[in-house]
Parts: C-alpha cells; sequence; structure tokens
C-alpha cells in the first residue's frame, strides 16, 4: 500500500466512524420514525387528532441510555472509545451497553477504510462509502423489524443508477439499469408464485427494490451469484435458528440481511467471487 494510499484510507476510515455512530441512530430511530408517520397518516383518513408528542427525528432528541433515560454527554458519545472507557456500561446507571453499537462502528470504518484503500479518497470512494453505509442500515432495519425503508432502498437504487451514467461504478449505465429492472422483476415473480402457490406471502417489496439497487451496482450478471449466495447463507442460518429456537414468533426471518450480505461480498471481492465461495 502506497503513502497517498494510505492516507485515503486511513481519512475515510475515520470518516467511517462518525458515520457508523450515526448509522446506530439512524437503525434505531427511522423504523420508529416511519411507525409514527403510518400512525399519523391512518388517523387523518379516519379523521382522527392525535395529540401532540415530543419531536422525534433522527437529531433530536439527543441520545439517551436506553435503561435509565441518562442524556450522553459529548465524551460518551465517541466512536469505539467511549465504549471502551465506559468499559460497556451505562456512566450514570451502569447498565449494560450492547456490543452491537461499536461493532457498527468498527464494521462501518473497516468498510470505508476498503473503500479509500481500494478507490482512494475520490468520488468513486466516497460513492462506494455511501454503498456501504446504506447496507449497513438496511441490513441491521430488516432484521430488527422486517422493513427495508423505501427511504434508505430507492436512494440507492439511484445512486447506482447514477453512479454508472457517471462512471463511476465501473460497469455501463445499460447494464446498470438492466440490472436494477431484472433484480426487481424476478424477486417479484417469485413473490407471486409463491403466493398462488403457497397462499403466503415469502417476501416483502423491500426485497425487490434492495435486489434491484444492487443489480444497478453490479450489473445483471452480477444477480444470479448475489441471490445465490444469499439464498443458501439464509437457509443455514434459518436451519441454525430453528435448532437452536432461535426464530422469532412466525418463524420469520428476514431476507434483505443475507442479501446485503451479498453485496458486501460483491463490493469486496467481485461478483463472480461469490460462485467460488459458496462452491460453484
Amino acid at each position: 500500500m502506497g503513502f497517498s494510499q494510505s492516507i485515503d484510507a486511513t481519512l475515510l476510515g475515520v470518516l467511517g466512524l462518525l458515520i457508523g455512530s450515526f448509522l446506530n441512530v439512524v437503525i434505531y430511530r427511522l423504523p420508529r420514525m416511519l411507525e409514527a408517520q403510518w400512525q399519523t397518516e391512518c388517523a387523518d383518513l379516519q379523521g382522527v387528532t392525535l395529540p401532540e408528542s415530543n419531536v422525534f427525528n433522527l437529531i433530536v432528541p439527543r441520545s439517551r441510555c436506553q435503561k435509565c433515560a441518562h442524556q450522553l454527554a459529548w465524551f460518551e458519545n465517541i466512536p469505539l472509545l467511549s465504549y471502551v472507557f465506559l468499559r460497556g456500561r451505562c456512566g450514570h446507571c451502569a447498565s449494560p451497553i450492547s456490543l452491537r453499537y461499536p461493532a457498527i462502528e468498527f464494521a462501518t470504518a473497516a468498510l470505508f477504510f476498503f473503500s479509500g484503500w481500494h478507490w482512494g479518497a475520490n468520488a468513486t470512494g466516497l460513492l462506494w462509502c455511501g454503498f456501504a453505509a446504506a447496507l449497513v442500515c438496511l441490513a441491521l432495519i430488516d432484521w430488527d423489524t422486517t422493513l427495508l425503508p423505501d427511504d434508505i432502498t430507492l436512494p440507492l437504487l439511484w445512486a447506482g443508477l447514477i453512479g454508472a451514467a457517471l462512471k463511476l461504478t465501473q460497469i455501463e449505465l445499460h447494464t446498470a439499469l438492466w440490472g436494477a429492472v431484472a433484480g426487481y422483476v424476478s424477486l417479484w415473480l417469485i413473490y407471486w408464485l409463491f403466493k398462488l402457490v403457497t397462499g403466503k406471502e415469502g417476501m416483502g417489496y423491500g426485497d425487490f427494490k434492495l435486489f434491484a439497487a444492487l443489480g444497478a451496482w453490479f450489473g445483471w450478471q452480477a444477480l444470479v451469484p448475489i441471490i445465490l449466495m444469499s439464498s443458501v447463507i439464509g437457509a443455514v442460518v434459518g436451519l441454525v435458528m430453528k435448532f437452536s429456537s432461535g426464530l422469532r414468533e412466525g418463524g420469520v426471518i428476514p431476507f434483505g440481511p443475507f442479501l446485503a450480505g451479498a453485496g458486501f461480498t460483491a463490493m469486496l471481492f467481485g461478483p463472480q467471487r461469490i460462485l467460488q465461495i459458496i462452491g460453484l
């Protein structure tokens, strides 16, 4: 790794730590913001006025302990370091802080570092940093809530198409466009076939949009490797959770995290490497 390459990677890695801290906020708050919005819309349709509630968005209120509601000071909110200094516990009530928070910060920093090392601290590198951040959010929001918000999937899809148009993602625009079309339509057809045969919904529309977004970023040729890898890993995880009694109520396992995992693999190693990883 050259000196300039090291600087680029380090700068984006530090940026990734900061963004990872913000992603923790997005992952927790965005589903609750959407739920509040849906409740308001339903109430409006029914002609009901809901009582006013406190402002709740990605900025307000400030972060606080989930157990004692202690508002975090700036020194308690430093990515990774605060978790280490606080020894993984709230500085006010000593309740354990989930390891997931520093894990997300570290993973985001690592992905940003890779982007800086592979593409540089330029438009292409920053674009792939955005791709990584979006997938981290989508994977964890879907795992927690079985939701893949349009607020993230649709910008991710458009970013892939725009990146191809500006020649930032190393695939032609027509390849990205047909990747998006094929990604959406393929899962849409599988959804309806499964529903006609079983009478049940096997996945949600968010999965179609996420797969379309991956098609826009990697092209239609990458869709088969991505869906194969996500399906294999999803089946393995599902079996493990079933035999370990880890399935949630209704036995639902969101598909989005496995699509995101395959997307990360395609980002790091390339789509064709996926086939080698799963032995094809």
